[in-house]
């Protein structure tokens, strides 16, 4: 036990809870942002695997990493509009929508990288974010910029959604629709607006992936991080401060579980079991949170129901 206490306590165990939390965090505001809005976007998995491919290619190719993010956003809003022209102007159903931008948005990737390296057997790599070692926090000195901006979306989001007119109309078009649209503004364009911003913000978490966490794009590098993010939001009450220890408490485990496999025989807890248990312990712990919690939840009470003009 006392092992296990010194490697919660050392730091190197907290810089990486912080990088495994970032693309959740990222990808957790992006979807919790759609869904405010009453659209639920479970195109994120296919998003993120889209806005880690083209950051990476855009900086392979000789762009700066900022540009490189600023792309894999623009990817991401790109799907985000198809989306929303499926479930906000066609009012398709959200669940069919999503999953096929999920399939959609790997495929391209995977056929882009096909022919951009028809020949290539392992990926080129760039040059990624560096850590910023001039902070004088400990545990953030090890971290990228993209890591900062993440834990900076948190209360900015937060004070979007709470403090300003353009948060309320969000807030509301999620909850009763039709009383935005007798406030004269418009609803397809509110959700339309969330729903490319949100699904920027799952490009740019696909993009942590290749220019800071890794320096290349691999396929199933995504690894069903985006499944997790949407789980998440239902943890977080829809709630971004929430968002963000959820994101931070599955990296917990995700990375207790690595420094378990890397224990040794026995691992730290001094019991024998296969590596399989160690994988399993973060899915195991977001299903126990989840059920401890979802009952509670106050989900948006118009999410996932199209809405049209003039309706009551």
């Amino acid at each position: 036990m006392t092992e296990t206490f010194e490697l919660l306590l050392a730091a190197p165990f907290w810089v990486s809870v912080l990088r495994i939390a970032t693309p959740l965090i990222l990808g957790t505001l992006g979807v919790l942002l759609c869904e405010r809005a009453g659209v639920l976007n479970l195109g994120i998995e296919g998003i993120m695997v889209a806005g880690a491919f083209v950051g990476w290619l855009v900086v392979w190719q000789g762009a700066g990493l900022w540009t490189g993010v600023a792309a894999a956003a623009l990817t991401g809003a790109l799907f985000g509009l198809l989306h929303a022209g499926l479930t906000v102007g066609l009012a398709l159903s959200q669940h069919v929508a999503g999953l096929g931008i999920t399939l959609l948005a790997t495929s391209l990737a995977s056929y882009a990288y096909r022919v951009s390296f028809p020949k290539v057997d392992s990926p080129p790599t760039v040059e990624p974010f560096a850590p910023m070692s001039s902070l004088p926090i400990p545990v953030l000195d090890a971290q990228t910029p993209l890591t900062l901006l993440a834990l900076a979306l948190v209360p900015l989001l937060a004070w979007g959604l709470n403090r300003t007119p353009l948060g309320l109309a969000l807030r509301m078009v999620g909850e009763n629709p039709a009383a935005v649209e007798s406030q004269g503004l418009s609803v397809a364009g509110l959700r339309t607006g969330a729903i490319a911003a949100g699904s920027a913000l799952m490009g740019v978490a696909g993009a942590f992936l290749t220019l800071s966490a890794f320096n290349a794009f691999y396929f199933n590098m995504v690894n069903g991080r985006g499944w997790v993010c949407v789980a998440l939001v239902v943890f977080a009450s829809w709630r971004p401060g929430m968002a963000l220890l959820g994101a931070l408490l599955f990296a917990f485990f995700d990375a207790l579980q690595l420094r378990l496999q890397q224990a040794g025989d026995g691992g730290v807890f001094g019991l024998d079991l296969p590596y399989q248990v160690y994988l399993m312990l973060p899915y195991a712990m977001a299903i126990v949170a989840l059920v401890l919690v979802a009952r509670r939840a106050r989900y948006p009470q118009a999410l996932m129901k199209p809405y049209r003009k003039g309706e009551r």
